[in-house]
């Protein structure tokens, strides 16, 4: 079938399996010119199939030679419809890992659920026997509890206030204003529950429990702070609130490991164009601006130079990982310069509609976003007839 991109909001509902292959290769020899990494050789990445997810299995494999189990949940293909992008992207990155002659299996399902945790273990206790690198990078808008049964829907919202500010329609380029409503208290205790470390502890106590960890494993989340611009409908607001619960947990979790000398870290990253973050009203605006910046000056990067960057210059240097005041790593170091955060906040002000062509990025964003599902990729003929029913080589 002759693909092209349907899209509804910040959702694209159709996704191309050429131009994420494409995506795909194009990180994975990325990865390959920066050299080889002395990192982990046995990682399971839990919520593996887009972002920095994604990055973190690309950059282990290609990066350190390492064997890796991906788990994440995506739509298959069916005649005459599209699978969603993470599939696409798993399918192409197996087929290279092969290719490579390096391990990688995959899990499709709820990582939430116990029973993906322990068909997850089944398969590390059967091909691996132990895990060196744990990546817990799940993006989800809901979570269905496996001790409970209660399922808990985040929300995007302020706390305290009315927030109003502006945003973009990144698609028709309008500025606009936009006021949201604050967060009542089930709204920020659904949030914690989705987002917030309590999953990601759950995996470490289970995989540790089965003797699965092995001497000196590290587990790493992801999280992000952003600029005080943000921090109203961002770090203030009920997604805040989940980001600090899972930075808390590293340290609950750092407890349990100290007896096989393991570590947990929150790695903060830098604000890029993803379904989670185009869903933000205001991050599109302040990452359109933020990009134009950085990209004059030379400091641009996406998910697969963060995570590289993060491999190679924090996790796996030979020394101590480099923390900040409250234990995480930080690889939004760039970002969060004063020189990158003094343009956009003076740049903010004379946003609009008119005027952001202009002093903005949102071409860029525009084309990180239908990048995203495989469209608007170099190369790649979109004119042409592609197979939609891509198979997953190595999906368990």
């Amino acid at each position: 079938m002759i693909i092209a991109p349907r899209i509804r909001g910040f959702i694209c509902l159709t996704a191309h399996p050429k131009g994420c292959e494409q995506n795909v290769v194009n990180q994975i020899n990325y990865v390959k010119s920066k050299g080889s990494i002395a990192g982990p050789k046995r990682v399971l990445v839990i919520g593996a199939s887009t972002g920095f997810g994604l990055a973190s299995r690309i950059t282990s494999a290609f990066g350190s030679d390492a064997s890796t189990i991906g788990v994440y949940f995506e739509k298959p293909p069916a005649p005459g419809k599209t699978a969603s992008p993470g599939w696409y992207n798993t399918a192409a990155f197996e087929a290279q890992a092969h290719e490579a002659g390096l391990y990688a299996k995959s899990i499709n399902g709820d990582a939430f659920s116990d029973e993906i945790k322990q068909k997850t273990m089944e398969l590390i206790k059967a091909d691996l026997g132990q895990i060196d690198l744990i990546i817990y990078s799940l993006a989800s808008p809901r979570r269905t509890h496996p001790k409970t049964g209660v399922v808990y829907n985040s929300t995007l919202k302020p706390i305290g206030q009315v927030y109003t500010n502006k945003t973009v329609d990144f698609h028709s380029g309008v500025v606009s204003e936009v006021a949201i409503q604050p967060a009542t208290e089930e709204d920020i205790e659904n949030t914690v529950a989705v987002m917030g470390g309590e999953d990601w502890g759950f995996w470490i106590d289970d995989l540790k429990a089965a003797g699965l960890l092995a001497e000196g494993a590290t587990t790493v989340a992801y999280s992000y702070i952003g600029p005080s611009l943000t921090e109203a409908v961002y770090r203030k607001g009920t997604i805040g609130r989940a980001k600090d619960h899972l930075e808390a947990t590293a340290f609950t979790i750092n407890d349990k490991l100290k007896e096989l000398n393991g570590k947990a870290y929150v790695s903060v990253n830098k604000a890029l164009v993803t379904q989670a973050s185009s869903a933000i009203p205001v991050i599109p605006l302040y990452i359109s601006l933020l990009y134009k910046i950085m990209k004059a000056q030379g400091l641009h990067e996406g998910c697969i130079e963060q995570i590289q960057r993060l491999f190679s210059e924090r996790l796996y240097t030979g020394n101590d990982i480099p923390t900040d005041e409250k234990g995480r790593i930080r690889v939004d170091d760039w970002e969060m310069r004063e020189d990158v955060q003094a343009q956009v906040a003076a740049l903010w002000p004379e946003a609009d509609t008119d005027t952001l062509p202009v002093i903005g990025d949102l071409d860029g964003y525009k084309k990180d976003f239908l990048n995203l599902f495989g469209f608007d990729v170099e190369g790649i003929d979109y004119d042409a007839e592609v197979d939609e029913e891509v198979e997953i080589p190595g999906l368990v």
